[in-house]
Formats: structure tokens, C-alpha cells, sequence
């Protein structure tokens, strides 16, 4: 399957409809949002949705060979006191991931991005990197 030739899978309403609420909720601890891609129906679909979850409990909670997106709500403490809790748009995509799921979840990306209303999109490939660590210092740049 050549690059330019993405699958984009369907973002439905109702998915379309539970991002809406999430990003709009006023959220008190770290929230996650966890989506997947079914391949059948060429859809993207809710997985879980977590509340006062940190990143390193996700690691236990996502598949090892599959990739997810998660779009997830931190908790943020600023050097001057303020909380915030920016929205951050995570593509877990294992090395070992099936070639074809690993094409549609590409294709499906960047309309996903553009549904979250995310800023940025960031990318990890192993589970252990999915740390509060790792989230600051890319919130950091």
C-alpha cells in the first residue's frame, strides 16, 4: 500500500459528540480519552474513558500490539502557582503493530487532530515512554 494512498476511517457523530464533551468538561484531575480504529467498519470508536488517570496507569491499560489514540487532559502546575489543564492528543503506535491498522490509524490522524482541536499531536512508540515525564517535557517546548 503505497503512502499517499491512507485509509481515513470514519469519525462518526457519536464519536464526534463524546470529544466535544470531554474537551468541553471541566476537568479536576487527569482525564483520559482513549480511541480506537475498527477495522472492519473502517471507524474510529471509544475505547475506555478514564477519569483522575495518570499516564504511567495507562501503560497497564493499553494494548502492547495495537495502536490508540489518546486524547487526554493534564493536570498542569506552573512555576507561579496556576493550574491548567492543556489538552494533549497522543498516537501510541507500537513498532509491532499490524502494517495495516498502523496505515489506517496514520490516515486518520490528522481529521482526528483537527476533531480534537488539539494543538499538536504527540507520537510515542513504546508504553514505558508514556510517562508524566515524558508529557512535561514535550508540554515544555
Amino acid at each position: 500500500m503505497s503512502s499517499h494512498n491512507l485509509t481515513v476511517c470514519d469519525i462518526g457523530d457519536d464519536v464526534k459528540e463524546v470529544l466535544k464533551k470531554f474537551r468541553f468538561q471541566k476537568h479536576t484531575t487527569n482525564s483520559a480519552l482513549i480511541l480506537k480504529v475498527n477495522r472492519e467498519k473502517q471507524a474510529l470508536e471509544v475505547d475506555e474513558e478514564l477519569e483522575s488517570v495518570e499516564l504511567e496507569e495507562l501503560q497497564d491499560i493499553l494494548p502492547s500490539h495495537q495502536p490508540r489514540f489518546i486524547v487526554y487532559s493534564y493536570k498542569l502546575e506552573h512555576s507561579d502557582g496556576r493550574t491548567s489543564f492543556p489538552m494533549c492528543f497522543i498516537f501510541y503506535t507500537p513498532r509491532d503493530a499490524h502494517m495495516e491498522l498502523q496505515v489506517m490509524y496514520a490516515g486518520t490522524q490528522r481529521a482526528l487532530a483537527a476533531a480534537v482541536g488539539a494543538p499538536r499531536l504527540l507520537e510515542v512508540r513504546e508504553l514505558d515512554e508514556l510517562t508524566a515525564h515524558w508529557l512535561q517535557d514535550k508540554l515544555a517546548r
